[in-house]
């Protein structure tokens, strides 16, 4: 697939470390590992403002579509019209959605069909892709 904003492993890896992303964002973005939960810096993280790809600096999410799913990573109800782009994942033996940036491709998390809002949707993303703006 093909996205909007293209670059080479070398760059994104300089991009992440200009940024001072987190040593594993390289990984997480470009290769859809996956953070250990409870570890990622905004899983418990409650400002008001927004979220942006740590890639690209595409808005992502607002701060009020955040919920604590107790899951262990940051989960949002409700991401920005045209933001995200779903991906089929049968990794891991099992059948879930991937969640990249439409603007880069960058791996963010999955979503899945259990959120207690009225979307029911719960957006779960490694704090290693995200930008707090």
């Amino acid at each position: 697939m093909s996205y909007p904003v293209q670059k080479t492993d070398q760059q994104w890896q300089d991009l992440l470390e200009a940024k001072n992303a987190e040593p594993h964002a390289f990984e997480v973005t470009r290769r859809a590992a996956t953070e250990r939960p409870f570890t990622g810096k905004y899983e418990q993280f409650w400002a008001d403002g927004s979220y942006h790809c740590i890639c690209c600096g595409a808005k992502l999410f607002d701060s009020p579509t955040k919920f604590d799913a107790g899951c262990g990573w940051p989960s949002f109800d409700q991401a920005l019209p045209g933001a995200i782009t779903e991906i089929v994942d049968r990794s891991h033996g099992m059948l879930r959605t991937e969640t990249v940036c439409s603007q880069c491709g960058a791996h963010l998390g999955h979503v899945f069909p259990d959120g207690p809002t009225q979307t029911g949707l719960r957006y779960c993303m490694n704090s290693a892709s995200l930008e707090f703006k």
